[in-house]
């Protein structure tokens, strides 16, 4: 897969795995580099702070799309990434103090927030929910899938210590530097978890193409 400005580090050996993915996810016009300046939404959140309400929307605006793309990644749910975004941008509005720009960008930030609220909420759900009816729900893939679809299943259903490094390097395509620190983890662990990802998720692809012959 080859995109203008891309890091080095993260490139996937397996372009589908990115290619699919991304194509099956339009990117919203009008949020750019431009839009994600440090200097510029540190500056917003001190004029939110300061009861500025459109700096605020400003901020909205300009992040929710990639907030919205990082949890439907990390879930195959749309509607689950919907409420996993609207609750880290209304923790966002009660704790934007907490926001510190020497220690990176503002959408790295809400990504972990994200991911935190994604966490809690998958603890929740595993605490509830029958294990084969878990089960059955990551891994189900009725036919007539796409294959965007085939993939997103794919990744959903790899464990959680995977999922992120693919959804963190494949698919938002950060270096594994970017990787290593929005995630909490060494850069080591970052390439020896992501090969073992790329593995397992060959393996299931090629699985499931061969067991889910649908009838003509």
């Amino acid at each position: 897969m080859s995109r203008a400005g891309k890091k080095p580090g993260c490139a996937t050996n397996n372009a589908s795995v990115s290619a699919i993915f991304w194509n099956s996810i339009p990117i919203p016009a009008g949020i750019g580099a431009g839009m994600d300046s440090l200097d510029r939404d540190a500056e917003l959140l001190k004029r939110f702070r300061a009861g500025d309400r459109e700096a605020f929307t400003t901020l909205y605006r300009a992040h929710q799309a990639s907030v919205f793309r990082f949890a439907l990644s990390m879930t195959g749910d749309e509607t689950r990434a919907a409420e996993a975004t609207q609750d880290v941008f209304i923790w966002l509005i009660h704790h934007a103090g907490a926001f510190d720009p020497s220690r990176g960008t503002l959408g790295a930030f809400l990504s972990g927030v994200a991911r935190k609220f994604l966490r809690r909420r998958r603890a929740e759900e595993m605490r509830w929910a029958p294990l084969d009816e878990i089960s059955l729900a990551e891994t189900r893939s009725p036919c007539g899938d796409s294959d965007a679809e085939t993939l997103r299943r794919a990744i959903v259903a790899l464990p959680e210590k995977y999922r992120e490094v693919v959804v963190r390097c494949d698919l938002e395509e950060k270096s594994y530097e970017e990787a290593a620190s929005a995630i909490g983890i060494a850069v080591g662990t970052v390439r020896s978890r992501l090969h073992r990802a790329r593995a397992l998720l060959a393996r299931k692809l090629d699985r499931r193409r061969k067991e889910e012959q649908c009838p003509a």
